[in-house]
């Protein structure tokens, strides 16, 4: 079985942020800034959605990027982690407790009292010529009954339609609007689109659905498929995926409305080729995390997929680094993949 890290957290700490919630009513200090752009296409977009065209600078960028990442990765082994291969008891949690389990790249297994839940699962080991650096953090076939299904945008590193595939049991699964076409013919029984600040309801468990800064277009003509994240809500505890996200100042919003304990937040690929500001770098991430007033934080998106120029073992370096200069380093934390973590 494998060994549990547990993160004490307490209720009644005088550090928990104090936490405003709009009314339905009321007007979004997020909502009020927004306004209508143009991408790369020349399509009309609100003002979260990163344009498609690419910065100044680009061919050279991709030429390092394929040079250096694409073809180094290729070239070495996949490392597999610790915990890789081992199969593990699942243990009935306590109505306090929530369990992450992060199985690679953005994916995470999270274990309520009532509900298993799957977040952008992936167990891809290739996307076209990206290969994966590292084995998921646990087997397929060796995941607990999952009730729950959270996509936050159609990219394919965070939708893979294989592994929904070999998930899909009559589950429902939640997706940013317009992206639920793209999950045709899996057996899901149901898939609800969801817009900003809209609330899920499942046996007693809170799903809201949040902004993020990045865009959602599984093509290139797409660009009207939606993207965020969610915050995962017991009556004892709360969980906040990002998504994928560029650094804004929607991370505030999101922690005035609603309290957070556990956030889990994307580290890498952010020396994109294209030049575009599409995610956060280790620094922003650390920003991010005060933002939202959250207790600790996990970090993700990071050590599996080249997908940015950045090195490999870059983001995690750069965030421990900066977790220490903020005196944070014991509210950041780093679990391997497929190391339950209680929160």
């Amino acid at each position: 079985m494998a060994p549990y890290v547990s993160i004490p957290v307490s209720p009644e700490s005088d550090s928990a942020p104090n936490h405003h919630h709009s009314s339905p009513g009321e007007e979004s200090p997020l909502r009020s800034r927004r306004g209508i752009l143009r991408n790369g296409f020349g399509i009309k977009t609100n003002g979260l959605q990163v344009g498609l065209k690419p910065e100044r600078g680009w061919a050279r960028r991709n030429y390092r990027f394929v040079r250096h990442r694409l073809l180094g990765t290729a070239l070495q082994r996949r490392e597999k982690g610790e915990h890789h291969g081992r199969r593990r008891d699942f243990h009935v949690l306590g109505e306090h407790e929530i369990e992450v389990t992060w199985i690679g790249h953005a994916s995470f297994l999270v274990r309520t009292p009532l509900r298993n839940i799957l977040i952008d699962p992936n167990w891809a080991l290739w996307h076209g010529p990206v290969k994966r650096a590292r084995h998921p953090g646990c087997l397929l076939e060796h995941l607990p009954p999952i009730d729950l299904v959270l996509i936050t945008h159609a990219h394919f590193d965070h939708l893979h339609r294989p592994s929904l595939k070999a998930i899909a049991n009559g589950q429902t699964v939640l997706v940013p609007q317009g992206v639920g076409k793209v999950l045709k013919r899996l057996q899901f029984s149901k898939v609800r689109e969801m817009h900003n600040w809209e609330l899920h309801l499942d046996e007693g468990l809170e799903v809201v659905f949040t902004p993020s800064h990045h865009w959602g277009a599984r093509m290139a003509v797409d660009t009207h498929r939606g993207f965020g994240g969610f915050i995962i809500k017991t009556p004892h505890a709360s969980l906040y995926h990002s998504g994928d996200s560029a650094y804004f100042g929607g991370f505030k919003e999101i922690g005035e409305r609603h309290a957070i304990d556990t956030a889990l937040l994307p580290i890498g690929a952010y020396e994109s080729p294209s030049g575009r500001d599409v995610h956060m770098n280790p620094e922003e991430a650390i920003k991010a995390f005060g933002d939202l007033g959250a207790r600790q934080m996990i970090p993700m998106h990071y050590g599996h997929f080249p997908l940015g120029n950045e090195g490999m073992h870059e983001p995690l370096h750069r965030l421990q680094a900066a977790a220490q200069a903020g005196g944070l380093s014991e509210r950041v934390i780093v679990p391997p993949e497929g190391a339950p973590v209680l929160v």
